[in-house]
């Protein structure tokens, strides 16, 4: 199925079949990536007085199950501002466009002292002179070990302030990357690069996005796509999330 987006004066074509997700499943089990110190996701059925369980297996008409998991620590998030604020602002609130012009990049993180970070100058080598709505940052190496991985104290990679700072003066609004956070595991609660992001020291980007934990396959080639955001309608700062890419037909 061929679509027809116009978008800043210009047609595409995407072809609506060819949906590229990269997202993280949730999963009840101990081997669902895991950040920020907390336990695992938790699926389960509903118990009543200890003599109805909702599972179809155990003898009831449905699975009616409970689901226990933190969207920051679980999968795939989406987060506004809010995730910063004295005022817990609501994701669900503000995303209300859920399209956009993106560029997939991969970059290997830099060894600066003891972390691995992705710097200004990389950033800039990977965009260019390109115009774009959203960034979607593929680090390497990429391997499946980033589905089940437990960050916990590892000390991830991460974005130099200098380098979220580009993005925004680039006029990027979602940032999508494969790392548990856009700063360092432990800043003393810095967190420099969601500041810098959403310019809270200046006028805030209310309608910003960082979204991360995703996963993008090697196989999925670095260029310019449409960028779908699914979110559930979660009254928080943040969501889970489904992001999609579309490649661009060629005219």
């Amino acid at each position: 199925m061929i679509a027809t987006i116009q978008y800043n004066s210009r047609k595409y074509q995407i072809d609506l079949t060819q949906a590229i997700d990269i997202s993280i499943p949730l999963k009840g089990s101990k081997d669902n990536v895991n950040v920020w110190y907390v336990g695992s996701p938790k699926i389960e059925p509903v118990t009543f007085d200890d003599d109805w369980v909702g599972s179809v297996e155990a003898g009831a008409c449905i699975n009616f199950n409970d689901i226990y998991f933190n969207p920051h620590a679980h999968g795939t998030h989406t987060e506004c501002v809010g995730h910063i604020t004295n005022k817990v602002h609501s994701v669900n609130q503000y995303l209300k466009q859920f399209f956009f012009l993106a560029e997939l990049v991969t970059i290997p993180p830099e060894k600066i002292d003891d972390d691995f970070v992705i710097t200004k100058r990389q950033i800039q080598f990977a965009l260019g002179n390109k115009k774009r709505d959203a960034i979607v940052i593929r680090t390497l190496p990429n391997t499946r070990q980033k589905l089940t991985r437990q960050y916990s104290n590892t000390n991830p990679p991460y974005l130099a302030e200098d380098a979220t700072h580009l993005l925004k003066e680039k006029g990027i609004k979602h940032l999508l990357i494969d790392l548990p956070s856009v700063d360092k595991e432990k800043d003393d609660g810095e967190l420099l690069s969601h500041h810098a992001f959403w310019n809270t020291s200046g006028a805030i980007r209310m309608d910003a996005t960082i979204t991360e934990l995703i996963f993008v396959p090697n196989n999925i080639d670095d260029g310019t796509y449409f960028l779908n955001i699914q979110i559930a309608p979660f009254e928080n700062d943040a969501s889970p999330s489904k992001p999609i890419l579309y490649k661009i037909i060629e005219e």
